[in-house]
């Protein structure tokens, strides 16, 4: 095959003219491109710092903020692909039909930044909350835009969509600031219930990360075949709950076996045949 070298210089020289004509455009898109990106994130960067000074809640901080983020983005790419000599009407009406699309087959992720938004609106929980929901049990850590990030007691990072999260039960454990433990000590039927619970109240007592208020609570929760179960019910501040639920159970045992008191264990009761 042979090539008109006529043609191949007249292609050239179309192209490099055009490339010439053209280049005040690229250049001119690149440098909006990259001047507005650091713009964008300079812009975050202070409008994060003025919500922190006025105190606001970090989860409606980091909400806004990772909002404002993507808004900034979009209409920097607009600005973008119109200085390219793109024209913006056409596209807007694409990319119109491709969030129809798009939204059709992101439902579940739609779903996800409505229920994100009733998170940040309604407040059924915020950032440093310990809550329980969807069957995990964690810290919040983080509210993102589709998922909220949970920090468990294994340190573990679990993220669950918000749709899910804002339509299910949540149980908020830090909401009240303070939690009850309910804890069963079985005694046997010889041991004497009064002198079992003086010791108990005396070892709550004992402990200084026990609210007095509401007062602490021990009473005969069940008589077994094999036992008296009674329930101590102490009071804790949140961060103290787990130190307390430990030391209560450690320090009555001790101090039943100074009173020679024995714990009872449990007895699996065997079915009738």
């Amino acid at each position: 095959m042979n090539l008109n070298t006529n043609n191949v210089s007249s292609y050239a020289d179309t192209f490099i003219k055009t490339l010439v004509d053209y280049s005040p455009k690229i250049i001119s898109a690149f440098i909006i491109l990259f001047l507005g990106l650091y713009a964008i994130r300079l812009i975050n960067r202070i409008i994060r710092k003025i919500m922190v000074k006025r105190e606001l809640d970090p989860t409606l901080t980091n909400f806004l903020a990772d909002i404002l983020l993507w808004v900034l983005r979009v209409l920097l790419f607009v600005s973008f692909i119109d200085k390219l000599g793109i024209g913006t009407s056409s596209f807007v009406a694409i990319l119109g039909a491709m969030g129809l699309a798009v939204g059709l087959s992101l439902q579940g992720s739609l779903s996800n930044f409505a229920g994100g938004m009733l998170i940040i609106v309604f407040k059924p929980f915020k950032v440093g909350d310990t809550i329980e929901a969807q069957g995990t049990v964690g810290t919040v850590s983080e509210i993102q835009i589709f998922v909220t990030k949970l920090i468990n007691s294994n340190n573990q990072t679990i993220f669950i969509p918000n749709g899910s999260l804002s339509n299910g039960t949540i149980t908020n454990y830090s909401m009240q600031g303070s939690r009850r433990a309910d804890l069963t000590i079985a005694i046997s039927y010889d041991t004497n219930i009064k002198k079992a619970k003086e010791i108990i109240f005396e070892v709550l007592n004992n402990n200084p990360k026990i609210l007095e208020t509401p007062a602490a609570t021990v009473i005969v929760k069940n008589l077994s075949e094999s036992s008296i179960e009674l329930a101590v019910r102490p009071w804790a501040k949140i961060e103290d709950f787990w130190n307390v639920y430990s030391d209560t159970l450690e320090n009555c045992k001790s101090a039943f076996d100074v009173a020679g008191i024995e714990i009872q264990p449990f007895v699996k009761e065997s079915s009738k045949k």
